[in-house]
């Protein structure tokens, strides 16, 4: 696997996703008179607001969904994009570190399990490429695995970069005389955190320790269609 630069940036910079494209993830589960429609993809915040309108429109004409969803697209999209906004302009931690990323995901037929570490201090990480890049090894054809993996990713990185924000907050309330709260913070925004250049050296963004192979091994099951069918029946009563 193509191996990434960590990022030579250690002190704080302002928020953003901790990877070289600045793409929010996006997930809408929405469920109007019985019927619902669920969908998770990545969304470019150089994109103008006037594609929220026109994407809610797409989406309803392409898979037939009644007109109400419309709106319901839109608000959900422009909520999650105005929360990821409100972060914008604060200052996150970005110190070496990697943390343990983990994927419990089912799309259509094919359900992958997996986990690995990730350097979030590198933003020329790519997702996406790696998404694809596992899908290749582990011979999955299904196009629509690779890009919910990337979506899994990034919700996570995502979650990361925020606690990073609350992380610098304290970092500079801490050296106005909370001696301590550094320390204690990065403790629990690491979350099983580890210093990268102790684990790894100089090189590396996602990482499998030979130790640790039994553990980290990806899983990948194909269910059967009636599988499918008696899972999708459960979510619903889970949903309802």
């Amino acid at each position: 696997m193509k191996s990434l630069p960590p990022s030579a940036s250690k002190g704080p910079v302002k928020f953003r996703m901790p990877t070289a494209e600045n793409l929010v993830p996006i997930r809408l589960d929405i469920e109007i008179d019985g019927q619902r429609f669920r969908d998770a993809f990545t969304w470019n915040l150089d994109d103008p607001d006037s594609e929220i309108a026109n994407f809610a429109r797409r989406t309803v004409k392409d898979l037939k969904l009644p007109p109400s969803f419309m709106t319901q697209i839109a608000q959900s999209l422009q909520t999650q994009l105005a929360e990821f906004r409100s972060f914008e302009g604060q200052e996150m931690q970005t110190k070496e570190k990697i943390v343990p990323l983990k994927l419990d995901l089912r799309v259509n037929n094919t359900v992958i399990r997996d986990q690995f570490l990730w350097d979030v201090s590198n933003f020329e990480s790519d997702p996406e490429e790696f998404a694809r890049t596992l899908c290749a090894d582990l011979d999955i054809i299904d196009p629509e695995v690779g890009p919910a993996i990337a979506v899994a990713i990034r919700e996570q990185l995502y979650e990361i970069a925020t606690q990073s924000v609350s992380s610098a907050r304290e970092s500079r309330l801490a050296k106005k005389g909370r001696r301590g709260v550094e320390s204690i913070s990065n403790n629990k925004v690491a979350n099983g955190a580890l210093d990268l250049m102790k684990v790894f050296g100089s090189k590396g963004t996602v990482l499998r320790k030979r130790k640790e192979w039994y553990l980290y091994e990806p899983i990948v099951d194909l269910l059967s269609n009636e599988e499918v069918e008696a899972l999708d029946a459960r979510e619903e009563r889970t949903a309802r």
